[in-house]
């Protein structure tokens, strides 16, 4: 079997059977990564350029590790230590580095529809790491992976995705994700956090009422307020929108059974979460980590057999 699909721009692309495929291999990869070693052939003499234009820490050192775990040869490109600091346009930087022979490039970007730009130009394989607020496609494959690990499977899970759904692109892969898997959808926030139409666009409910919420869901995926995406106040402060949407102990405790936290980091503790959810035996944030690995690897490897 292979992907219906060239490159990795988005959920939204993707069928069920792609998802499905990718979250098979995922497992023989973590099962890999189990092993005393942890390094498998797979990808020698595929060169990988991870494009990073924007900040990120856990999902650049997850496809990096990914990739040498697939025995690629990688090339790390940062834009503020580059020319584009110099004003050299982006089809420019990758006609650039593709002139070096590049098989593969991993790109995140701050504009939404990057990586679709320039999979229009470049004959290499692109993996969307993280485009604007559009899609984030290998956090919403890691989160189902983690859940379908947890739960046993996603299709009849009731999945909760409380806070910033405005900015965030991790919630739209999600959403795209989970309702292709045949798993039900809330979103819950602030009405100012929360785009309008959203129940006719993607097929959710809706929700401003967070126990309410947690009460429903067999999962919550708690999202990062992105104060850095925000250009007007949404919400009066920190403090307010933790007493209102943060997910206390207490909180859980008063509801009638035991749910999955799970969140895509960095946490803001004391905002989103309190400390004592985010590193409870209920949350599998730390899996969420460890399974991006396994994940990505399965992405790097079936794009790279679908392009040879």
């Amino acid at each position: 079997m292979q992907l219906s699909t060239r490159h990795l721009l988005g959920i939204k692309d993707l069928t069920a059977g792609d998802i499905s495929l990718i979250l098979q291999t995922a497992e023989q990869f973590k099962e890999v990564l189990q092993r005393p070693v942890k390094k498998v052939p797979s990808l020698r003499d595929i060169v990988v350029v991870n494009l990073f234009f924007e900040n990120s820490t856990r999902t650049r050192i997850s496809f990096e590790l990914a990739e040498k775990r697939l025995s690629a040869d990688t090339v790390n490109f940062t834009a503020s230590a580059s020319s584009v600091s110099k004003g050299e346009t982006l089809l420019d930087t990758v006609n650039n580095i593709l002139s070096m022979k590049v098989d593969m490039v991993v790109m995140r970007h701050s504009a939404s529809g990057a990586p679709h730009f320039l999979a229009q130009h470049i004959p290499a394989a692109i993996i969307n790491a993280g485009d604007g607020i559009n899609e984030h496609p290998t956090q919403g494959l890691l989160d189902a992976f983690s859940i379908r690990e947890k739960l046993g499977a996603l299709e009849g899970k009731k999945v909760a995705i409380i806070g910033d759904i405005m900015h965030s692109r991790v919630a739209q892969s999600n959403i795209y994700l989970l309702k292709k898997m045949g798993a039900e959808v809330t979103v819950c926030g602030p009405p100012t956090l929360i785009p309008r139409h959203i129940e006719e666009a993607f097929g959710i409910n809706v929700s401003y009422d967070l126990k309410e919420t947690l009460q429903w869901c067999d999962v919550a995926n708690v999202l990062r307020i992105q104060l850095e995406r925000q250009n007007q106040v949404l919400f009066s402060s920190l403090r307010e929108y933790n007493l209102a949407y943060g997910i206390s102990r207490s909180l859980l405790d008063s509801l009638h059974k035991e749910i999955v936290i799970m969140h895509p980091g960095p946490i803001n503790r004391g905002v989103e979460l309190d400390s004592d959810v985010a590193d409870s035996k209920q949350s599998i944030i730390l899996q969420q980590v460890e399974n991006g690995v396994a994940v990505r690897m399965a992405v790097l490897y079936l794009l790279a057999n679908r392009n040879n």
